[in-house]
């Protein structure tokens, strides 16, 4: 994201690493909870809500309009892959028209595809609008993380990016969730204009909440930004760490969207509010991630991820067993290995960027996206092929590349991270 050199992308995350501050005699007074943290949380949840509501009623979709699993998909591709398209630029934007300007107008822009979404005659009007709505999330997310690093004192920054982060988690759950069960209630029509609703009340609230910005510094622009991102791509470590954002949410979507069809269908046959439930299973993974700090000092980045991979792997192959408890404890492994790996290898980022660490990790972020694109389209072709193992197959296969690449490309130890970057969820 190329949003000035001390401002870092919304995904997970070296504050993890960063070593904690032992309090004096003369320190201030701990701050309570504020304002401008509540509007900086809105603006996560009300991210997250829009990008992966539709994902728990897909099945439902895919008989509204006669699709099949892999074309309903498209849905989550057409988003996910517009993110990618311009989150690396968004922050030189907000850079010259301020950054409060941006994520407000944003927020409040991201209601019009939202809406257009819930009146979709067809599906392809639907994915058109699912890549409109995704072509405006970054300028929310990624600019109110430049905002945090910018406006907050720096023992007050992780503090404020927790907060953020807990939006962004609980705006990632709650999207599927509140969808699904209002699909069951008032129709799925219904529950995108609640969702729509739900984003302008936050847009209007962050507006009357955030404080305008007073410290940022301007990009050096487009262009440079451009130099640092072709120097990012000569550094090879850099590049296997973005191999691995790749093969990060290119297998949490294809999990975490054809298991909804599996769950669907028979002997299970769970309605759109069951199967938004199922996305609780995000809860272990937030809670482990603070605890990836400490386990990467212990370890060291390599050593640790690759025990990570192989448990996320297990955690997938145990989705192919019958019972549906059984299934849960999959999704659940699979959830908080998948989020430690990310946070991990955010971190990695910024360790790693010698130089342009803002260009650096916003690369990663368009490569993560751009793997969950991925994720959604082969997930379509594994499930044509062969169901719900093909899917499995293919993402241990992923798993087992990503944790090639870590062994040979990443080096066993690197200094703790010098900046912070709170971990977005998947």
């Amino acid at each position: 994201m190329a949003f000035g050199t001390k401002n870092m992308h919304s995904l997970p995350s070296d504050f993890l690493d960063m070593p904690r501050r032992v309090p004096t005699m003369n320190a201030a007074p701990r701050k309570t909870f504020s304002a401008r943290q509540l509007a900086v949380g809105l603006a996560g949840y009300c991210t997250f809500v829009n990008l992966y509501s539709p994902q728990a009623i897909l099945p439902l979709l895919s008989n509204e309009f006669g699709a099949g699993a892999a074309e309903i998909s498209t849905i989550m591709t057409a988003s996910t892959l517009a993110v990618a398209l311009t989150a690396p630029f968004t922050g030189t934007v907000a850079d010259v028209l301020g950054r409060k300007r941006v994520i407000v107008t944003a927020m409040l822009l991201i209601g019009i595809p939202t809406v257009m979404c819930a009146m979709a005659p067809s599906l392809h009007a639907l994915i058109f609008w699912r890549f409109m709505q995704g072509l405006v999330m970054p300028p929310i997310f990624a600019v109110t993380i430049a905002y945090i690093g910018d406006e907050w004192p720096a023992n007050e920054a992780t503090a404020a990016a927790g907060v953020y982060t807990s939006g962004a988690s609980l705006g990632g759950f709650s999207g599927r969730f509140i969808t699904g069960i209002l699909s069951d209630q008032i129709g799925w029509r219904g529950a995108l204009l609640v969702i729509a609703a739900m984003t302008l009340i936050g847009g209007l609230t962050v507006m009357a909440l955030l404080p305008r910005e007073k410290k940022f510094v301007r990009s050096e622009g487009l262009i440079a930004s451009g130099k640092q991102m072709v120097q990012h791509l000569r550094n090879p470590q850099l590049v296997a760490t973005y191999a691995v954002g790749f093969g990060v949410l290119f297998s949490f979507v294809t999990i975490f969207t054809y298991v909804n069809f599996r769950l669907a269908a028979a002997p299970y046959n769970l309605s759109a509010t069951w199967l938004g439930a199922i996305f609780i299973t995000y809860m272990l993974g937030s809670a482990l991630t603070p605890l990836t700090g400490w386990a990467v000092g212990r370890f060291g980045r390599r050593r640790f991820m690759i025990p990570v991979m192989i448990f996320w792997s297990c955690g997938v192959a145990l989705t192919l067993a019958g019972p549906l408890w059984v299934i849960i404890i999959g999704l659940t492994i699979s959830a908080g290995a998948g989020l430690v790996c990310q946070a991990i290898s955010t971190g990695y980022v910024t360790i790693t960027a010698k130089s342009g660490r803002s260009s650096a990790v916003g690369l990663y972020v368009t490569c993560f996206y751009t793997g969950g694109a991925f994720g959604a389209t082969l997930g379509g072709f594994a499930w044509i092929i062969g169901g719900w193992p093909a899917c499995v197959a293919m993402v241990c296969a992923m798993q087992l590349l990503m944790a090639g690449v870590i062994y040979f490309a990443w080096t066993p130890r690197v200094p703790p991270a010098p900046a912070t970057t709170p971990v977005e969820p998947p």
